[in-house]
């Protein structure tokens, strides 16, 4: 079961999920931006990308510049609160497995959770 953090509105994200959908691959589907993760799982996701939750924002996006995201002074838990706060600052698509998460830019990359 892979689970994928979608935007239906975005191509990438349209993208990844055509491509699980024809390799045979159990999708659920999560609209993030109608459903947000919990700070908790946004969280985890940030573990299993490997990311710092700075690297995951949507830079160009208005609220980024609002919310002065781009403050160093700011802890994690403020990060994370924005993101779940703001969903559309996450960046997509991200593709669960387990204990593995990718981000699908380029879209192939959620291909590579298929091979473990």
């Amino acid at each position: 079961m892979i689970r994928l953090y979608h935007n239906p509105k975005c191509s990438k994200s349209r993208a990844a999920l055509a491509l699980l959908e024809e390799a045979g691959a159990e999708i659920e589907i999560v609209e993030y931006l109608k459903h947000p993760p919990s700070p908790e799982e946004l969280d985890q996701l940030l573990n299993w990308l490997g990311m710092e939750p700075r690297e995951l924002m949507r830079k160009k996006e208005e609220e980024y510049a609002d919310l002065y995201l781009d403050d160093i002074t700011l802890e994690r838990k403020h990060l994370i609160t924005a993101m779940v706060d703001n969903p559309n600052l996450i960046e997509r698509p991200i593709a669960v497995r387990g204990n593995k998460a990718v981000i699908g830019r380029p879209p192939e990359q959620v291909l590579n959770l298929l091979r473990e």
